[in-house]
């Protein structure tokens, strides 16, 4: 009987070797009031995601140190339904990243912005009676159908304007011209695109039409048959930028389309340089949308010895966060 308590207790009290250079868990001391440097670089020492957060504003820091870099930036389109937009808006502005790629809706969303803004709402409010009232929800965010009423005046006079440059030129405008043609009909200096149009970076949507805007291109088409977007055009420039660049970086908003799109560029200069991933999609089912950088070094989307990180959680807590910690300085 003793020895086997003994070996129950050599067992639970098994000798621990501690590693060396690991930094202590530690989080932030309110008694000394909040110095906000202080308080965001005690992230890295809290442990969970919040050390992968503080590991996403270091990479990003390095990332933004480099010479001669280029920096992707793609968000899913409920990026744009909240306020992240003015986040994104923020570091188009300022030159901060070289490439966008996002969806249909992270460009209309936008452009509908500059017009009307969207509204707080519940989460739990009833669909059916939304509809009665002509509210689209996304999430806690209502849009009411009049922004897309406006959107759709904007979008036949955009459309037309584009049909008779088409004619007149004999051109054919790929997905990244007409976003950038959509961007200089905007005024407004919150928009994404007010900023991408006149700072000249390439605004990429592989799934244009998946959207209102496919809508309005339906109703167009139905009428001007001839009416044609080039999406051909755009996998070459996505790729050319990839390869021709020195070294490259990816910070990711949520997934879906973008998060491949940015990726499987980056495959043909055998991986990035830096990849930094937001969003709370897991990989258990095999999907693109939650899989971790390692699946990507694994294709060559992001090089062996890339830094990396993914941090889990959602992106509009996260990545003001990383904003203010890694852009700011």
């Amino acid at each position: 009987m003793a020895k086997n308590i003994e070996d129950a207790r050599d067992s639970i009290f098994k000798k621990s070797n501690d590693p060396k250079g690991r930094p202590k868990i530690r989080g932030y001391d309110f008694e000394s009031g909040l110095d906000f440097d202080r308080f965001l670089e005690s992230y890295r020492f809290t442990g969970f995601q919040a050390s992968n957060l503080g590991k996403a504003v270091d990479i990003i820091r390095r990332m933004r140190k480099e010479k001669d870099i280029t920096v992707f930036l793609g968000y899913s389109s409920n990026m744009v339904s909240s306020g992240l937009r003015e986040v994104i808006a923020y570091l188009v502005r300022n030159r901060m990243v070289d490439v966008l790629v996002t969806t249909a809706g992270g460009i209309e969303e936008d452009i509908i912005k500059t017009k009307n803004p969207f509204l707080l709402g519940e989460f739990d409010a009833p669909g059916a009676e939304l509809r009665k009232r002509g509210i689209n929800r996304t999430g806690n965010i209502f849009v009411p159908n009049d922004r897309y009423i406006e959107f759709e005046k904007l979008m036949n006079k955009f459309l037309k304007k584009i049909l008779e440059r088409q004619i007149n030129e004999n051109k054919v405008f790929s997905t990244s011209e007409f976003i950038h043609e959509l961007g200089r009909e905007v005024e407004d200096e919150n928009s994404i695109y007010y900023w991408a149009s006149r700072h000249g970076i390439p605004v990429l949507c592989p799934a244009i039409t998946d959207g209102s805007i496919g809508d309005m291109i339906y109703f167009f088409k139905k009428d001007n048959p001839e009416f044609k977007i080039d999406v051909t055009s755009d996998i070459v420039r996505i790729n050319d930028l990839a390869i021709n660049a020195s070294k490259t970086g990816i910070i990711l908003l949520g997934s879906g389309i973008m998060k491949h799109h940015i990726c499987n560029a980056n495959m043909f200069r055998e991986g990035a340089d830096y990849a930094v991933y937001i969003n709370s999609n897991l990989e258990f089912d095999g999907s693109d949308s939650g899989a971790k950088p390692e699946e990507a070094k694994s294709w060559g989307k992001i090089s062996a010895d890339a830094n990396t990180v993914k941090v889990y959680g959602d992106a509009t807590i996260i990545f003001p966060l990383i904003v203010a910690g890694a852009f700011l300085k």
